[in-house]
């Protein structure tokens, strides 16, 4: 055997096995891909259902909340506008705490993409 024929010898198994790198990185990959994809939509299902049903559940403590008020202040418009001023206050105290809840929710994420 021959120098020259060793060496194509040698360099045909490198060729080999970096198809075979080539191949296996990229199923790899694409398997990565789906896990990712797959976690972040169920996230998003469970988001949407659980946020759904205690949107619902905030609204009526909210009408009953309204009610109670304006029957002790004996009027109801009152009791509503007091209502409203406390969810205008929670959403100001949320506004002024978009970046905290950013940060968390990049950390969080993070977790999951990365591991």
């Amino acid at each position: 055997m021959s120098v020259f024929e060793s060496l194509n010898e040698t360099s045909n198994k490198a060729k080999h096995i970096g198809e075979r790198y080539l191949e296996s990185s990229h199923q790899y990959v694409r398997l990565k891909i789906f896990q990712q994809v797959t976690v972040s939509m169920s996230l998003l299902g469970k988001i949407l259902l659980i946020g759904s049903v205690l949107f619902i559940a905030f609204l009526f403590f909210a009408v009953s909340l309204a009610i109670a008020i304006g029957y002790w202040l004996n009027n109801m418009v009152w009791g509503t506008l007091i209502v409203g001023g406390l969810f205008l206050l929670l959403a100001i105290i949320i506004y002024l705490l978009r970046h905290r809840i950013d940060n968390k929710f990049i950390e969080k994420m993070s977790h999951n993409f990365f591991d």
